[in-house]
């Protein structure tokens, strides 16, 4: 069968091509925004992808058409697809129909920490011998592709955005889980969810699905996910935390800081200590996502100690803090920043791991939600473990950004131009300086164009 994919290099859409491609499917693809990773693995797959959504790429008529949750209607390929009658239908529902039936599917729900999350759980998996399937919303290190069909489990990324144009239900609420980690919960996709409550009513309905003899994972410190499971719960719950909060009874899975930066922690399983992580991530946050992949393995019978062991080794995910180069003793990383609470996060690791070392942060609103200013007043706050600050204005951002800088307690910038970032970079960051790109973008090539600048210094 020809597939045709709407949307091929979103992270969702390029993963399910992969899992297409592998039930013997041809795949093509259209976007708009065509850039790496995710392009550069499927050309590598042998997947053809197409510039734009015009409705000549849909001539001759595939079988199928896949359509993304960022096509509209007035799109040319869109208009042109209902104007024919072709057959066409969300990715997640084709994930359900022809990928995760008869399959223990184990969902990885939350606002922050998905994709690394998902990644480690397919990990652990893999590493105990349990060949799963996977869809990973970005690119993994640990794997050569982010998504592959497996055995008998398979592990999603399950998130809360809306399915397509024509059904604007959750991603997750086609998956049906067996386990089901929900790591956090606040108010984010402010283009699709009017409130918090919102997000909480599509979180009620995903727990809905999860079947009395399955398994839910949440820490014991989410309020806005409790509330949730006050909304009705109809399946066993397992808390993790980290620290203090493990000592009381309703905890079962905890960590014990060893490093200050999360990079090494011991695990107790109901107050017992049943292993050891020594990796190379960093912050708390991903303490919370080992905890919750190790209760996610452990329910599929991986036990505690294998899991820690596994995690161990573990690679992480391109764009999660990953480390690009080091030029003249400059670390230059490119981290998927999409909200206020991951900037918050993933520098508050940054910064433990470095200590006094000088720390900048590169930050593009690029998200939806940041787009629109929902979060513009925590913005200042959420950067302010960084020595220096440079926020990116690009065009056609709805609202200024100085308010932001204004409001900042340490150094902070507005650039308008790459070149001025870049600039700015190689004047003035020097040896033992590590410098984080943070987008959930291209960021217009800077990363590649930062990298070559700082070579030619050299």
């Amino acid at each position: 069968m020809h597939l045709h994919i709407l949307g091929i290099c979103g992270t969702f859409m390029g993963s399910l091509a992969l899992l297409a491609r592998d039930l013997g499917h041809t795949v093509t693809g259209s976007d708009q925004s065509v850039y790496p990773p995710m392009s550069t693995q499927l050309e590598n797959a042998g997947i053809t992808l197409m510039q734009g959504y015009d409705r000549s790429h849909l001539q001759p008529h595939p079988d199928l058409v896949i359509v993304g949750n960022a096509m509209k209607r007035g799109i040319d390929a869109v208009e042109y697809m209902l104007d024919v009658g072709l057959p066409y239908i969300s990715g997640p529902q084709f994930l359900a129909d022809h990928v995760l039936p008869g399959k223990h599917v184990l969902g990885v729900a939350g606002t922050h920490g998905k994709t690394t999350t998902t990644t480690m759980l397919a990990w652990v998996l893999d590493q105990a011998g349990l060949n799963p399937g996977f869809l990973i919303g970005g690119v993994p290190l640990g794997f050569s592709e982010s998504a592959r069909l497996g055995g008998d489990y398979f592990v999603v990324e399950a998130d809360e955005y809306d399915s397509a144009f024509f059904d604007k239900r959750s991603k997750f609420v086609h998956y049906h889980p067996r386990t089901a980690i929900l790591n956090n919960l606040e108010f984010d996709h402010a283009d699709i969810f009017d409130d918090l409550a919102a997000i909480q009513k599509q979180f009620h309905h995903l727990v809905r699905t999860i079947p009395s003899t399955g398994r839910i994972i949440a820490p014991i410190t989410e309020t806005h996910i409790d509330e949730v499971l006050a909304m009705g719960c109809w399946t066993p719950v397992m808390r993790t935390s980290i620290g203090t909060a493990s000592d009381t009874a309703a905890v079962e899975l905890s960590a014990e800081l060893i490093n200050i930066d999360g990079s090494h922690f011991k695990v107790l399983h109901e107050g017992m200590v049943k292993g050891e992580v020594h990796w190379s991530m960093t912050g708390q946050h991903s303490v919370a996502n080992a905890l919750a992949t190790i209760a996610a393995a452990e329910h599929v019978g991986v036990s505690v100690e294998q899991a820690c062991a596994a995690l161990s080794c573990f690679g992480g995910v391109k764009r999660r803090m990953e480390l690009l180069d080091v030029i003249n003793g400059i670390e230059v990383y490119d981290d998927f920043a999409h909200h206020p609470t991951a900037i918050d996060t993933t520098l508050d690791g940054a910064r433990k791991r470095l200590g006094q070392r000088k720390l900048w942060a590169i930050i593009e609103p690029r998200s939806n939600t940041m787009r629109m200013g929902s979060h513009k007043d925590e913005l200042a706050h959420s950067a302010r473990l960084a020595d220096q600050v440079i926020w990116y204005q690009p065009e056609g951002l709805d609202w200024d950004l100085q308010p932001v800088v204004d409001a900042a307690s340490n150094p902070a910038s507005i650039a308008r131009n790459l070149e001025d970032i870049i600039q700015r970079i190689v004047s003035e960051a020097g040896e033992g300086d590590a410098v984080v790109i943070m987008s959930n973008g291209g960021f217009g090539g800077l990363h590649q164009k930062l990298l070559q600048a700082l070579k030619a210094k050299a």
